[in-house]
């Protein structure tokens, strides 16, 4: 793959001329109102098998074309309808409008650690940015995958939150990243050779949570088996949020055995409702009590996700408090030294503060690792995805 390409996007005919400005917090606070927008045409990924073989006896075609359409697009990976020969010629074009119109162009590709990381900003049909990073392991491939266009949590280390919220993505924009990635894999368009996405990671732009109903069906194509969907283990999943309590308990109650990833950054309330605004709603006792119950009612491990950030959270108390909080319960922290966002005034902790901290954490019985910083050189590591074209 190259390091870089840019392509151009042709808009839908009912997409609107210009995108409508982001909506960004005020200082300090969070935004959970999504401003409206006009959503993508309806895909593939969106329906359940019964929607698809409905939508296409609309059509008047036999419902059992749907059951072949998504064999080829989640069993085969084959987004090509000149390709789908077990489809009669006439009906593969008017499936594929109906069913699989082109919601992501790929508008920027770049690439680091030989190639097995990379990152591609795409260009959706009312023109919004969104990225999304796939990383290569000996042992798996993680793709990091965005559910909002922006975001509207304003966490002032944080890239895309700086840059506000514009809407919601669909469920097929959210599942669609995923099966690009997925492709390029299956056509050895990565180096390393063919493989398969193995985790997913709601960990790109947006609060997932806020986008709640449509990142739980985007977890459902993923994992539902072929032809319905990609065929994913959900304990492949994980997805983070800054502490949207509510939905965190509806996330325990849907059935869904995915790994919940709690993005604290702060032990106390007073340093974390300064770093995540939310907390002014959702204090860390009330966020980390419904963490526990994610944690009881799913049998899964807790990630508590904590960005270290040179004299402002990495003191040996602080490790010292959080390690009180965490110690006993079924958890994992993931120490995530800053990355660097233009304008930032804060940068990584020394590395020996980051060892005492480990060490303070290990003292009280905490697991804990330091994340590794894929991505970092082209601006796709934690709290680096802005979405920019340039």
């Amino acid at each position: 793959m190259s390091d870089e390409t840019n392509r151009t996007c042709t808009p839908g005919a009912d997409a609107p001329q210009e995108l409508n400005e982001a909506a960004v917090p005020k200082p300090g606070s969070a935004l959970l109102v999504v401003p409206r927008g006009t959503m993508p045409p309806k895909h593939l990924s969106d329906f359940t098998a019964s929607e698809r073989r409905a939508r296409v006896e609309s059509m008047g075609m036999k419902g059992f074309r749907a059951d072949q359409l998504s064999r080829q697009w989640f069993g085969r990976l084959n987004d090509r309808p000149d390709t789908w020969t077990d489809i009669p010629a006439a009906d593969r074009e008017k499936l594929a409008e109906a069913l699989a119109p082109s919601l992501l162009t790929p508008i920027r590709t770049l690439s680091c650690d030989d190639g097995q990381t990379v990152k591609t900003v795409w260009r959706l049909f009312d023109g919004a940015l969104v990225e999304s990073v796939l990383m290569r392991y000996p042992s798996r491939v993680t793709m990091c995958i965005s559910s909002q266009a922006g975001c509207g949590m304003n966490c002032p280390f944080c890239a895309t939150g700086q840059g506000g919220l514009r809407r919601n993505l669909s469920t097929a924009e959210i599942v669609e990243q995923v099966m690009a990635g997925a492709r390029a894999l299956a056509r050895d368009e990565i180096e390393g050779g063919p493989g398969r996405v193995s985790n997913i990671v709601f960990m790109g732009m947006g609060e997932p949570l806020v986008n709640y109903g449509r990142m739980v069906s985007a977890i459902e194509r993923l994992t539902s088996a072929a032809p319905e969907g990609l065929g994913m283990s959900a304990r492949g999943i994980t997805v983070s949020t800054v502490g949207l309590v509510p939905r965190m308990n509806d996330l325990a109650r849907s059935g869904h055995p995915v790994t919940l990833a709690v993005s604290l950054h702060a032990p106390d309330d007073e340093l974390r409702s300064e770093l995540v605004p939310l907390n002014k709603h959702y204090n860390v006792r009330q966020v980390l009590d419904a963490a526990w119950n994610y944690a009881d009612v799913t049998g899964r491990r807790i990630s508590i996700e904590y960005a270290l950030i040179r004299d402002i959270n990495d003191q040996a108390w602080r490790a010292d408090l959080l390690g009180d909080l965490l110690r006993g319960h079924l958890v994992h922290v993931n120490l995530i030294p800053l990355n660097p966002t233009p304008g930032s005034k804060w940068t990584a902790s020394d590395p020996r503060v980051e060892r005492e901290f480990v060490r303070r954490l290990e003292a009280k019985g905490v697991a804990v690792t330091v994340r590794d910083t894929r991505g970092r050189d082209i601006e796709g590591a934690c709290g680096q995805l802005a979405a920019s074209a340039l």
